[in-house]
């Protein structure tokens, strides 16, 4: 059986600077728990303690396993590099303190911070794209902060793609794919995101890219909030209020079919449910409890 966890992100604990405030980690990790899952990701810097014995404290006394942290960095801003690599290796040390070297750091752009890029998530053109100059600022900045967590901290990467950043669509996984080093950088593979983005069926990319996947994110995409989205020229952030990222089995990624790959292909890693709610929006326990219902009657 692969083993399943649940993020803060499905609490409304999510990277962008929001007006609301989400909940604390007591209670997150509380139903993380009670909800059947048995592991989590950090979540943003300073939501879980950043002591290690206190943060390694919290997660045995509930038998959750800590497999992630994200840490969004402008990569294709050159000057942003040198922050972005202290940030993850001071993320890659607090975990590596606490619980050991087995998480990941999940890097990814700095989403929600481009103006177009945001306006245009989950209709992205080839217009869109970065120029090859700025590829090369990227992908250096990837792997530059890969390698200094790597030696500093034994922790290794992945890289996320995600709506409203510059790794959104097919075409820009495989170009960070292709300019990366194999060794340093890995794929964080997220069903939601790469549907979102227009990339058609999650699974035809999972075995595209599995050579490079170490780390995956389950997560439903509405297609009838996906239509409205397109056609109503909404926003990364107006998506996500109209609830994109539906509950596990509510949109039209078929996750059975993704969890029997995963299985056959003896993937050694964790699936991370990912359901991204605005704080205060919805009711997290709820959807969580439901989205790992609908993983036991996928087998998982």
């Amino acid at each position: 059986m692969i083993p399943v966890a649940n993020a803060p992100c499905s609490w409304g604990v999510l990277e962008f600077d929001l007006p609301s405030k989400a909940l604390g980690y007591a209670q997150v990790l509380d139903e993380i728990k009670a909800t059947g899952y048995t592991g989590t990701e950090l979540g943003d810097w300073g939501f879980m303690p950043t002591d290690p014995a206190k943060l390694r404290g919290e997660l045995q006394a509930r038998g959750l396993a800590l497999l992630g942290a994200f840490v969004p960095v402008a990569f294709a801003q050159e000057s942003a590099h040198a922050d972005g690599e202290e940030r993850a290796v001071k993320t890659a040390r607090l975990m590596a303190e606490a619980v050991g070297s087995h998480p990941f750091i999940v890097l990814a752009d700095d989403n929600g911070k481009d103006a177009t890029r945001t306006k245009l998530a989950g209709r992205i053109r080839s217009e869109h794209r970065l120029s090859k100059e700025k590829w090369e600022i990227f992908s250096k900045g990837v792997d530059r902060v890969a390698d200094a967590v790597l030696r500093q901290t034994g922790l290794r990467c992945v890289f996320h793609h995600h709506g409203a950043g510059f790794v959104e669509t097919l075409q820009e996984i495989e170009q960070l794919m292709k300019l990366t080093d194999p060794k340093l950088v890995g794929l964080c593979f997220d069903t939601g995101h790469y549907r979102f983005g227009g990339g058609g069926d999650p699974l035809m990319a999972y075995r595209q890219f599995k050579d490079r996947i170490w780390h995956v994110h389950f997560k439903d995409c509405s297609p009838e909030v996906h239509e409205q989205s397109r056609r109503n020229e909404w926003n990364y952030f107006d998506s996500l209020k109209h609830g994109i990222f539906c509950e596990l089995g509510k949109g039209d990624i078929d996750f059975k079919a993704f969890a029997d790959e995963l299985k056959r292909d003896g993937y050694p890693g964790w699936i991370v449910v990912e359901q991204d709610v605005l704080p205060g929006m919805g009711a997290p326990r709820t959807f969580a409890q439901r989205n790992r219902e609908h993983l036991l009657r996928c087998n998982l």
